[in-house]
Formats: structure tokens, C-alpha cells, sequence
């Protein structure tokens, strides 16, 4: 179990879950789509077997990411909340045996830590969530805890009213210090006007094609649209991740298309994809790589993760990356973007 003591590379923020994965047979669901999407179908008043199950601690947008900058070999921390139950036990000491700082990790007392059930069909899953409504405050600092950069993504609803602004006032105490932004669903929502001193102060921002539309409204079709607007709003870097189409870069002067790594196989199930692709370029980008060296990382963390169950089980380490990268296909490079 690891030992720690100030001088983080990177400090994660979020919130941090135990996820139960619950696999279905795929003989006896099915899924259908309407003009609402797409749907998961499973009989109804029942007793429905299952094939098998498994349980993760210590995983979330914030905790994935924590995990992945320790396995590039970056010190990592990460400040979040947990129940006073044997959940929240559990979820402190899957992360420290990881490797993860968890000194800015809270203990609520008289809650319960979040619990999420992953209905896992093929290599696809459906998760049921609820996050625990915590007293979310902001940690006391001594100098030689201030990282170098922070990794802010996904935390729950009832903490929008306050929490950001206390990251955002830190941030302005602490001028050297760099944010990466991979918002969660709730600081989507919230839109840009409410998050504005964060996303001026926002070193790397990434978010989907989709959700780059959502916050911006700009034309879904048109990546320099997308790419203006949010730069327009303070944003250094910007990460647009587009699924099988790879991703889309920009510093403002360059813009990269790169394409994703080429799967082994078929995946085995999703989850983790998106936490992996953005930490390891911010990895990468922290221990000093370029921009277009940055995206040659982050397709090959998220190729590995999709090949296991979960968002940690398939993280590689940055020797690993290398020796991947060694033998990669010819197309596999970012090109610019007309």
C-alpha cells in the first residue's frame, strides 16, 4: 500500500463510485430502437438469470483518470467523497493499493458511498446511477500539496451551487497551477455561463462530438465551428473524441485529426473508453509531450481498456504505450484538419 506525501504531479476531482457490473445473457435479452433512441428490452415480472457478475471499487470519470496517471508513472491524488460505510472502506483502499493519493478523499459521516449497478449486454452496458448527496467542501492545502495540474470531471447535481466556484477561486490563488476539464453530465447541464471562470481557466478541455453541440450550439457537422466556440470561452486545447471516427485536436493554430488505434479484437465491454482517451493525453501533455505526440498515447489506452471489464482493469503503463506504438500501423498518425 502506497505512502504519501505532497508534491502530486496531477489531483484528480470527482466524484468516486463502486460499480457492480451485472452481465445478461444475450440469448434471452434484446435490444430495439425508436425514434427515442435505442433501448435495452428484458422480461418483465420475473426472475431473470444472469451470467455472471462483478464488483469495482474506486472507479469514476475522476478516480479512472487518478488510476491512469499513476499507471503512466505520474504521482496522483484525488479529492472526493465517500460514505462511513464498508463501501466507502473498500473504494479508499482499492485506490491506494493503485498507487492514488487519497489524503483529500472525505469521509461523510452517517452517509453511504455510491453504489452503481451496470447492466453489461455484450460489449455495451446500461448504469444505473445514484449519487449520495454529500457536504462538498473544498480541502485545505499546504504548499507542498498544490500539484502541478488538476483533472476536474464528473461530481453530482447538489454540488453545482458552490463547488466550482471554490475550485475556480483556488485555481485564482494558485496561478501555476494547470486544469484539465472532461466535464460529467451535471457541469454539461450547467452550461458555460455558470462554469465561464473554469473554462477560462481550462488548459485541456474534452468532451464528445455531441457534447461539444450541447454546450456550444454550434453546427454538429462543422468541427472548426465547434472548435472556435469553445476556444472562444478560454479553453487552450481542445479534445473533440468522435467514437469509431477517432478524435479531433486543436491549440487554436493547429488541428489534428487522429484516428483510433486498431482493436485486437472485439471489445469486450465499453466502459472507461472515454476517461482513458482523455487522461492518458493529459499524461502525456503533463510529462512534456507535444500536442500531436499526445494523441499517438491516448487511442492506444482506450483501444487495451475496451478489451477488459471496467475502466482500470485495461490501463497500460507509458513503456507499454511505447511498445504498442512501435508496431503500429502506417495510417496510424494525426493529420491536419481541413
Amino acid at each position: 500500500m502506497a505512502q504519501f506525501s505532497g508534491h502530486l504531479d496531477v489531483l484528480a476531482i470527482g466524484d468516486v463510485v463502486t460499480d457492480a457490473f451485472i452481465k445478461l445473457f444475450e440469448e434471452r435479452e434484446h435490444t430495439y430502437e425508436n425514434e427515442h433512441g435505442k433501448w435495452l428490452a428484458i422480461p418483465f415480472g420475473t426472475k431473470l438469470p444472469f451470467a455472471d457478475s462483478i464488483v469495482l471499487e474506486g472507479v469514476g470519470n475522476a478516480a479512472n483518470a487518478a488510476v491512469a496517471f499513476e499507471k503512466l508513472g505520474l504521482q496522483s491524488g484525488l479529492v472526493s467523497n465517500v460514505g462511513e460505510d464498508n463501501w466507502g472502506l473498500d473504494i479508499i483502499k482499492s485506490l491506494k493499493d493503485k498507487g492514488v493519493d487519497t489524503r483529500f478523499v472525505h469521509v461523510n459521516r452517517g452517509k453511504v458511498s455510491n453504489y452503481h449497478y451496470v447492466l453489461w449486454y455484450k460489449d455495451e452496458r446500461t448504469i444505473l446511477i445514484k449519487h449520495e448527496e454529500y457536504d462538498y467542501h473544498w480541502p485545505r492545502f499546504r504548499d507542498n500539496d498544490i500539484p502541478k495540474w488538476v483533472y476536474f470531471s464528473s461530481i453530482s447535481k447538489n454540488a453545482l451551487d458552490h463547488y466550482h466556484d471554490f475550485v475556480a477561486d483556488w485555481l485564482d490563488e494558485n496561478p501555476s497551477v494547470k486544469l484539465a476539464l472532461q466535464p460529467g453530465t451535471y457541469q454539461l447541464e450547467a452550461g458555460i455561463e455558470r462554469l465561464q471562470r473554469l473554462y477560462k481557466r481550462t488548459e485541456v478541455f474534452i468532451v464528445n462530438r455531441e457534447e461539444a453541440v450541447q454546450i456550444t450550439g454550434g453546427n454538429y457537422d462543422d468541427l472548426h465551428d465547434l472548435f472556435n466556440r469553445i476556444h472562444s470561452h478560454g479553453p487552450r486545447i481542445v479534445i473533440i473524441t468522435d467514437g469509431p471516427d477517432g478524435a479531433y485536436a486543436s491549440d487554436g493554430d493547429n488541428r489534428f485529426k487522429m484516428p483510433n488505434y486498431p482493436d485486437p479484437g472485439p471489445p469486450v465491454e465499453r466502459t472507461g473508453a472515454g476517461d482513458s482517451f482523455a487522461s492518458t493525453l493529459v499524461a502525456a501533455l503533463i510529462k512534456g509531450a507535444t500536442l500531436e505526440a499526445a494523441l499517438l498515447w491516448a487511442p492506444i489506452n482506450s483501444m487495451n481498456v475496451v478489451q477488459h471489464v471496467g475502466a482500470q482493469g485495461g490501463l497500460l503503463s507509458s513503456t507499454d504505450i511505447e511498445r504498442l506504438l512501435q508496431s503500429a500501423p502506417e495510417w496510424y498518425h494525426p493529420t491536419r484538419l481541413n
